[in-house]
């Protein structure tokens, strides 16, 4: 089984999201975990609200630090993803030692001001993101090229929003 930690920074929105996905689509391939370097201590309810949206288990979502994955007791990591998005000049972890590292990027939709229905409408896009990069991992796409890929959406979005 692969061990996947997905970090941002405050472990609240993107890597819960994420994790709950890979978890779900993984079908026990894979198995992954999130946290955060500031965890903000609780999950965002519209990422709760969408991934039960989506039928995906939300009951063992929390959010934590990244020291509880840096323990001896912790299992080994794989592959460590970052889901912040560094165009948005937000802070993103790095891990120590030696597994697969992967940026990427995501809007981070807890940061969307509006009304519910706009803010909900964000986290829907986002996790379709997610999914997306997801489903083409666990498809046998490299991270590698969907790390690119996501980079590339992104310039394009500064693009075209200038």
């Amino acid at each position: 089984m692969t061990h996947i930690l997905v970090l941002c920074t405050g472990n609240s929105a993107r890597s819960i999201m994420a994790e709950a996905y890979f978890n779900h689509a993984g079908m026990g391939k894979v198995k992954a975990f999130s946290a955060g370097s500031a965890p903000t201590g609780q999950v965002n309810p519209f990422a709760l609200a969408t991934l039960e949206a989506h039928g995906i288990p939300v009951s063992k979502a929390r959010s934590k630090s990244w020291d509880e994955f840096a323990t001896p007791e912790a299992p080994a990591m794989d592959i460590v993803i970052t889901v912040c998005d560094k165009a948005a000049k937000e802070s993103c972890p790095i891990w120590p030692g030696a597994p697969l590292t992967y940026h990427w990027p995501f809007e981070d939709p807890a940061a969307v001001a509006g009304t519910e229905a706009e803010k909900a409408a964000a986290f829907e896009r986002i996790f379709q993101e997610i999914k997306a990069a997801v489903d083409a991992f666990l498809a046998g796409q490299s991270g590698a090229n969907i790390a690119r890929t996501r980079r590339q959406a992104m310039l394009a979005k500064d693009t075209s929003s200038s």
